[in-house]
């Protein structure tokens, strides 16, 4: 069962609906009880999106979690002093990780009618640009786990992926967790055992150079939008499994993932020759991976993020994003993550919190994107 959210607005936590604040406030200036409260939303918003998106998997949803914790927390600080809020960051997180456990019922009930594999939605950056266009609007979102650690983190309990978010990805102790989640330490520990057990037999670790996982991904580009059947024997491991997220949108996205080296190759070189695009592939980071961006004309026509074996001369998986919902924060020039900034370094700059916890315990754990496991899980 979902933990109740902090503060939430059916508890009466949130006064009248009011929009969260996305950057700093040009409006407003003068200090106050007012402007601290939105200063430190501000300054936590980044840190709260990483935790949510990594949880839910879905931008949309990851937003409106903001919204809602962003109403509680105003709503709080309307009724009671700031002053008795010891922790601010830890006091967000704890609102933000609820409300998220609260949103699973809805996503669970929308997934039930889902047409076809869901896929998390990607964050996209450019490998070659900076920072993105209007930061100030689109949160670093650079603390993201691989796409397919999330396929496998949609297997969890969300009490599972709650806790295993918080201990493995942003280093946040049991005793920390357990009050978040309104639960016993020794629960919070059995929750993370199993999660860690699930993901480790799913995800094994291991570590591909990234100049042979970026040659790997040409070659099976090359050979998948081609439609050479030869070559995508080669490059298609043997137990290699497709998952094609179209949301009903995409007809040739199929209904199922397709298992197997020969049914995944027939499945590729069909859906080139029916392709009439003229696509242009443009070769960016999807939640830090390698990937290919495949636009028409200006607009994304679709996301390919590519799993290798250990040794990285196969593919073991390959995720396609077509669900034009899923792409339409990525455009030629209009990118939905910074490129190329670790979470560390990106979190911890003068104007954004550390992902240390409340008790400055030191850096969090670094996301192992090679091994495709966070470090310092085992």
């Amino acid at each position: 069962m979902a933990a109740t959210p902090v503060d939430s607005p059916a508890t009466g936590g949130a006064g009248p609906a009011q929009d969260a604040p996305r950057g700093p406030s040009t409006e407003n200036r003068r200090d106050g009880p007012a402007h601290t409260v939105t200063r430190l939303f501000v300054d936590h918003r980044e840190l709260l999106f990483s935790v949510v998106y990594n949880m839910l998997g879905s931008v949309a949803d990851t937003e409106d979690v903001l919204q809602e914790t962003w109403l509680s927390w105003s709503g709080k600080n309307r009724r009671a002093p700031l002053a008795e809020i010891d922790n601010p960051r830890a006091y967000l997180v704890r609102i933000g990780v609820n409300h998220a456990l609260a949103r699973q019922t809805a996503i669970a009930s929308r997934r039930e009618t889902y047409v076809g594999p869901w896929l998390p939605e990607p964050l996209v950056t450019d490998t070659t640009a900076g920072l993105a266009p209007d930061t100030a609007d689109h949160a670093v979102r650079v603390h993201s786990v691989s796409m397919a650690m999330l396929v496998v983190l949609e297997t969890l309990t969300p009490l599972e992926r709650a806790v295993f978010v918080l201990n493995e990805v942003f280093g946040y102790p049991h005793t920390e967790i357990a009050g978040m989640l309104d639960r016993q330490p020794a629960t919070v520990r059995q929750l993370a055992h199993r999660a860690r057990s699930h993901v480790r037999a799913r995800r094994p670790r291991y570590r591909t150079h990234p100049r042979v996982r970026r040659e790997a991904i040409e070659r099976f580009v090359a050979a998948a939008l081609g439609g050479d059947i030869r070559a995508l024997m080669e490059i298609l491991a043997p137990d290699v499994t497709i998952w094609i997220d179209g949301g009903g949108a995409r007809q040739a996205a199929g209904v199922r993932p397709v298992h197997g080296r020969e049914k995944a190759a027939r499945t590729l070189a069909g859906y080139a020759t029916r392709r009439t695009e003229d696509l242009d592939i443009r070769y960016r980071r999807a939640n830090g991976d390698d990937a290919a961006v495949l636009f028409t004309g200006d607009s994304p026509y679709a996301v390919m993020v590519m799993d290798l074996t250990p040794d990285g001369d196969q593919v073991s998986g390959v995720y396609i994003v077509t669900n034009p919902a899923k792409l339409t924060r990525i455009g030629p020039d209009k990118l939905n993550v910074p490129d190329e900034v670790t979470a560390p370094a990106a979190l911890n700059s003068p104007n954004r919190p550390p992902l240390e916890s409340a008790r400055d315990r030191g850096q969090a754990p670094q996301l192992d994107r090679d091994e495709g496991t966070p470090a310092g899980a085992g």
